[in-house]
């Protein structure tokens, strides 16, 4: 754990300096904060300069490295079982740390222990970690707090963790196939850029024969990688970075969800994802006593397109004008299927909206297993087909030239 030096000031104009260990520069604002304290400065022991980019790359790392979705499933099945069983939840977490093999994990684990060993609230103390804990989750923890029944909230938590990674298992494991064939077509192209196409490069040169523009274009690409490959590297390289960090900004989020919802079979796919995750979230939240407003803003934040997360947003302002959710989502038939708004009306009509959304949700999960039983066999030929595509034009230019000489003899 990072050790930090700080200065604080209280709201009387007190002052106090110290070092102390912290998960984050977070956490310790909110520690001091519960002493009646407000963080003026905080350094990295050890290091001279104010947090900067050095902590942000770390946070960066430890991101990356994360906490799964299983891991996160494991922890409130087990959390719940220890409160059921009667054990103090501070008890609990500092068990479940004990047992976590991931150390970013059991480093919030313990501080989320040590924030209600204080007095705070659970719900509070994940609050301070939004990276690993979504407003969803905390918001089902929180009404569980509330209402007595912390270890049912957890075990429902954890089952519908476990719906959505059986449901991204099944599309990875749709998408695995496709994607090893990709890789290698690639590879193998590269390996004939740097290869193959040099010696022929060198005898047309040779023969001094007059070349079609895509031979030319072959050539001076395969010419560029043999003569430059650290170079050709670091472009790829940061051409892949460069990308993912245009499809982290908003615009680029939105340009890729609006490509996905217009290529069919990834648009169909999508469309029933996030439809299952959007109605068995809304069922969950609803069911622990969430209102329908508060709900739809919490559940537009774990959809996965930015389309369905803005329908969602919108939608809630319309609830709140009085309009039935199945009417608003009527205007978002390019997004979700008629059924889904069909049902709905039945909920609303029957007082029964969240077992409905429970019944949608299972459906569409459904549907997308058969999607993804499928998916392999619809994609490869549309791949074959693109690789052929590219394979001829390499074909067609470097045998081009070849006909030409045979004419000139």
């Amino acid at each position: 754990m990072p050790t930090f030096i700080y200065k604080a000031r209280a709201q009387d104009g007190g002052e106090k300096s110290g070092v102390i260990e912290a998960v984050s520069k977070s956490a310790l604002a909110m520690q001091l904060h519960q002493e009646g304290y407000f963080l003026t400065s905080v350094i990295l022991a050890g290091n001279e300069k104010t947090i900067g980019f050095a902590s942000r790359f770390l946070n960066s790392v430890r991101l990356l490295a994360g906490v799964s979705l299983a891991e996160k499933m494991i922890f409130s099945r087990h959390l719940a079982v220890m409160i059921k069983a009667g054990l103090a939840l501070p008890r609990s977490l500092e068990i479940l740390s004990s047992q976590t093999k991931n150390k970013y994990f059991k480093r919030i684990i313990n501080a989320v222990k040590e924030s209600v060993s204080r007095g705070q609230n659970f719900s509070d103390s994940l609050n301070q970690y939004p990276d690993v804990f979504s407003e969803f989750f905390i918001s089902m923890v929180k009404v569980g707090e509330a209402a007595g029944n912390l270890d049912n909230i957890l075990v429902s938590l954890a089952s519908q963790m476990e719906k959505d990674h059986e449901l991204r298992s099944k599309v990875r494991s749709a998408m695995i196939y496709p994607a090893v064939i990709t890789v290698v077509m690639v590879g193998i192209g590269i390996l004939m850029m740097v290869t193959v196409i040099p010696k022929l490069s060198a005898t047309f040169i040779e023969l001094n024969l007059a070349l079609p523009w895509s031979t030319q274009l072959v050539m001076g690409v395969s010419s560029f990688l043999s003569n430059n490959i650290i170079i050709s590297l670091i472009i790829i390289v940061f051409a892949i970075l460069l990308i993912r960090l245009f499809l982290n900004t908003k615009a680029g989020k939105h340009i890729a969800d609006r490509l996905i919802l217009n290529v069919p079979p990834f648009s169909t796919l999508s469309r029933k994802i996030n439809s299952a995750y959007f109605a068995r979230n809304l069922s969950s939240l609803i069911e622990a006593g969430v209102p329908i407003l508060n709900a739809l803003q919490i559940v537009a934040k774990t959809l996965s397109n930015s389309f369905f997360q803005d329908s969602l947003i919108w939608s809630s302002s319309q609830v709140q004008k009085g309009d039935p959710l199945s009417k608003v989502l009527q205007n978002f038939p390019q997004l979700y299927p008629a059924m889904v708004a069909q049902m709905i009306e039945v909920g609303e009509t029957t007082g029964t909206l969240s077992a409905v959304l429970t019944h949608l949700a299972d459906f569409y999960e459904g549907e997308v297993t058969d999607i993804t039983k499928n998916l392999s066999s619809i994609v490869e030929p549309v791949l074959m087909v693109l690789i052929g595509i590219v394979v001829g034009f390499f074909a067609i230019s470097m045998i081009q030239p070849m006909y030409s000489l045979m004419n000139q003899m």
